[in-house]
């Protein structure tokens, strides 16, 4: 019984630490190349080594650590190629979400859809960048129930989250909000229509136009890539 009292309270702390690393190299707190040891991570957070050891392997298994034998475990720097191949699943996903949705959508969806609308577009007048971005991740959610398909949402979140630790290197990019909410008004038309070829376009364009920004950012930090 203690044993597994010991595993449980281990698991909670190994989440807890995980958790703080997580948000913390993923908001570029910690940015990629920084030294991070057991010992001092186990210190400042008040706990034993083992749950910080476990949670360094989570976030290895992440791609957001490297951990090599005999050398410094340090937060990952950004991958051209492993950017590309996120890219690459979330499109092919939400594709075949919308493909699908469009095969059976209901007209109460687009309400529903229309709600989440009217939520961004009071966002954007209160210049609430923030807000914003996390009600665009609802409204891709509320795609994938409405259709059908929740757990996809799971591979679109993770995906989504490695592009966002890069685009935080962006700054100021606020005026393509406007740009980002018409294609959401032109997702949702398409779906009510149950145009499928036309809601595949939205897609393909509103995925690509992080295009730019990403090469942007690779050719102004290049530091920060492998």
């Amino acid at each position: 019984m203690q044993i597994a009292t010991d595993v449980t309270e281990r698991r909670t702390t190994t989440d807890m630490v995980f958790d703080r690393l997580y948000e913390e190299i993923v908001s570029l707190t910690l940015l990629p190349g920084t030294k991070l040891s057991e010992v001092e991570i186990a210190k400042r957070f008040g706990v034993s080594r083992q749950p910080v050891r476990d949670a360094f392997n989570k976030l290895k298994s992440q791609d957001l650590l490297l951990i090599r034998p005999q050398k410094a475990t340090e937060v990952r720097g950004f991958s051209m190629e492993r950017i590309a191949h996120e890219r690459f699943v979330r499109l092919a996903v939400e594709l075949e979400v919308i493909r699908r949705a469009c095969a059976n959508w209901k007209p109460e969806n687009c309400e529903i859809l229309r709600g989440n609308l009217a939520q961004q577009m009071d966002a954007m007048e209160r210049d609430q960048p923030e807000t914003f971005h996390a009600l665009d991740y609802d409204f891709h959610q509320q795609i994938c129930e409405l259709g059908g398909h929740r757990l996809a949402f799971d591979t679109i979140r993770e995906c989504k989250r490695k592009i966002d630790r890069l685009c935080v290197l962006s700054l100021g990019r606020k005026s393509e909000i406007d740009t980002l909410y018409q294609d959401h008004c032109d997702l949702v038309e398409a779906l009510g229509e149950r145009d499928a070829a036309k809601a595949e376009d939205v897609i393909r364009t509103h995925l690509g136009r992080l295009d730019g920004t990403i090469t942007e950012i690779h050719s102004m930090n290049t530091e920060y890539f492998e």
